[in-house]
C-alpha cells in the first residue's frame, strides 16, 4: 500500500502535483479552469508557469483529469495538473485515482493541497490513491506501479492526521476485502478464509473468533450450511467475530454469504456463469473487513459477524433438487434448485442472529441473485429493508463512502410464490423478480427483527471489469467503506 506522508515543507519536489478547479457552471460552458492557491514554500517560478500553461492544456478541471509538463534541470522537473472537480468528496476521491494511475511510473511525488481544502476531502483524496493503486496477482511476472510514496503538502498537516488515518484503514480493510475476493477457489476454501479472519484479527485488541467446523454445526442444526457444504471434500464453517467495545450502546449483527466456489451444484452453473464464482463470498468478505476496519478504528458500537461459509460443488453427496432443508431454528425450506444456495447458509445465520444475539439491528450482505444487475446495473446494490429510517441511513451512508445503492420493494402479493406442499417455504420460486422473492425469503428468518433488518443483493458492484475511478479491475469490496461510514453514525 502506498505511504502517504503529510508535511508542510517541500523537501521533494522532483514531481510536484498541483489542483485545478472545474470553471464556475454558472459562468457558461466555456468557463475556464483555475489554479487553485496552495501552500507557501513553492517555487514562485513554477506556479507562474503552470498558470501560464494552463489555458494551453485544454483542462476543464474535470474530477481525475491529468496534464503532465517536463521542466528539465530545474525543481521541480515534472509538473503534473490534476483536476479536483468542484472540490467534493466524491472529485477528491475520484482525483486521487486519476492521480494514482497518471503517477504509476513515479516513485515519489509531492501533492501541493489548497490552504482550505476540508479534512473530509483529504481523507477521500487518500481513499482514492490507495483504493486506484491495488493490484491483485498470484504471480510477480508483469508491471506493478512503481509509486511508493506521495508527499501531501500542507499548511497545518496534523489538522489532516485523524482524516487521513481513517481513510488508510477504510482503504486498507477494502483491499482485505478485494485480496479475499480475488484469490482464486483453487486456495480459497472454507477453512482458508476462517485462517485469514484469525490471522488478521490476531492484533486487534478487543475482537473475539469463534469458527465452527462441520460437526458443531450439525450438532446445533446448521442445516442450510450443511446442506450447500455436503458436496464439497472441504467442510463448511461458521465464522463468528465479535467486536465488543466497553462502552458500545447498539449491538449490530452483519451477516454476509460466504460461498467460497459456486458451480451451482446439481443444477450446475454454464461455464461463463461460472468462471468468477471465486467472488460468491464478498458478502462475507465485506463484513468480517468492517469489522476488523471498526476494531482499528475503535468506534464504540458492539458488531457481531456472521459469515456462513460452504463451497458448492457437485459430486455423490451434494444436497439435490427437491430436498428439504432444516434451519437452525427449525423452519424447513424445500430448494429446487440447487444454484440457489447462498440464501440457505444465510437463513441459518439469520435465524441463529435472532434466536441467540438479539441485536438491535441486523444487516446481511450477499452475491445472492444475477437479478440484481438486470434490475440496476452493475454498480449498485439493491437495498431491501421494512425499517424506513435505517434504509434511508444506509443509503446515505454508502452514498457519502464513494459507493452506490438503490431501495427495493417487498412487495406483499409476491410472499405467496414462497408456498410449498412439502416445507414451510419454498427457497427457490421460478417466478416473480429473482432479487426480490429471495429478499423475502430472507426476511422469514429475522423472526422480531424483521423491523431492524436490512439486506443488500450486491452480486454486481462487487465485480469491476475494469478500472475506474477508485475501482480496480477484479474485487471491488463493495460494501466496506459505506458499512463503515455507517457504524461509525452509531453510538
Amino acid at each position: 500500500m502506498l505511504a502517504i506522508r503529510l508535511t508542510a515543507g517541500a523537501d521533494r519536489l522532483d514531481t510536484l502535483v498541483l489542483p485545478v478547479r472545474s470553471g464556475d457552471a454558472t459562468a457558461g460552458s466555456e468557463a475556464p479552469a483555475e489554479l487553485l492557491a496552495t501552500g507557501a514554500g513553492l517555487p514562485a517560478e513554477a506556479l507562474e508557469e503552470a498558470a501560464e500553461l494552463l489555458p494551453a492544456t485544454r483542462l476543464t478541471g474535470r474530477s481525475g483529469e491529468t496534464r503532465a509538463h517536463l521542466r528539465p534541470g530545474r525543481t521541480p522537473a515534472r509538473l503534473l495538473l490534476l483536476g479536483v472537480g468542484d472540490g467534493g468528496e466524491k472529485d477528491w476521491r475520484t482525483a486521487g485515482a486519476g492521480l494514482a494511475r497518471a503517477a504509476a511510473d513515479e516513485t515519489q511525488i509531492t501533492f501541493a493541497l489548497p490552504a482550505d481544502v476540508p479534512s473530509g476531502a483529504v481523507g477521500a483524496l487518500v481513499e482514492g490513491l490507495l483504493l486506484a493503486s491495488y493490484r491483485f496477482r498470484m504471480t510477480d511476472a508483469g508491471k506493478a506501479p512503481a509509486l511508493a510514496e506521495v508527499d501531501l503538502l500542507l499548511a497545518d498537516p496534523e489538522a489532516y492526521r485523524d482524516a487521513v488515518e481513517t481513510a488508510e484503514t477504510v482503504a486498507r480493510t477494502t483491499r482485505l476485502a478485494r485480496d479475499l475476493t480475488n484469490t482464486p477457489s483453487s486456495v480459497k476454501n472454507p477453512q482458508w478464509f476462517a485462517d485469514q479472519v484469525a490471522a488478521a484479527a490476531a492484533d486487534l485488541p478487543d475482537l473475539h473468533l469463534r469458527v465452527r467446523g462441520p460437526d458443531e454445526l450439525a450438532a446445533e442444526g446448521f442445516g442450510g450450511i450443511l446442506a450447500v457444504g455436503a458436496g464439497s471434500a472441504s467442510g463448511p464453517r461458521l465464522v463468528e467475530l465479535e467486536w465488543r467495545p466497553a462502552d458500545a450502546r447498539t449491538h449490530v449483527v452483519l451477516v454476509g454469504k460466504g460461498i467460497t466456489f459456486d458451480t451451482g451444484g446439481i443444477s450446475i452453473k454454464p461455464v461463463p456463469a461460472m468462471k468468477l464464482m471465486r467472488k460468491d463470498m464478498a458478502g462475507a468478505a465485506a463484513v468480517v473487513a468492517a469489522t476488523l476496519g471498526a476494531a482499528a478504528l475503535r468506534l464504540p458500537v458492539r458488531i457481531t459477524t456472521l459469515a456462513p461459509l460452504a463451497e458448492n460443488m457437485v459430486s455423490g453427496s451434494a444436497f439435490r433438487p427437491g430436498d428439504v432443508v432444516r434451519h437452525y431454528g427449525g423452519l424447513t425450506s424445500e430448494t429446487t434448485n440447487s444454484d440457489a444456495e447462498g440464501r440457505l447458509v444465510l437463513a441459518d445465520a439469520l435465524a441463529y442472529a435472532e434466536r441467540e444475539l438479539r441485536p438491535d439491528l441486523l444487516i446481511d450482505l450477499a452475491t445472492l441473485t444475477g437479478a440484481n444487475a438486470v434490475a440496476l446495473g452493475k454498480r449498485m446494490g439493491a437495498l431491501y429493508s421494512e425499517n424506513e429510517q435505517l434504509a434511508a441511513d444506509l443509503l446515505a451512508a454508502i452514498d457519502a463512502a464513494g459507493e452506490a445503492a438503490w431501495r427495493m420493494p417487498l412487495p406483499a402479493d409476491y410472499v405467496e410464490h414462497l408456498g410449498s406442499d412439502l416445507a414451510d417455504l419454498h427457497s427457490s420460486p421460478a417466478v416473480g423478480g429473482g432479487s426480490v422473492t429471495a429478499a423475502l425469503y430472507l426476511r422469514e428468518f429475522t423472526g422480531d427483527l424483521r423491523d431492524r433488518w436490512l439486506h443488500i443483493d450486491m452480486s454486481a458492484p462487487s465485480w469491476s471489469d475494469g478500472d475506474d475511478a477508485e475501482l480496480a479491475r477484479g474485487a471491488t469490496g463493495w460494501g466496506v467503506r459505506g458499512l463503515l461510514r455507517w457504524l461509525a453514525t452509531l453510538d
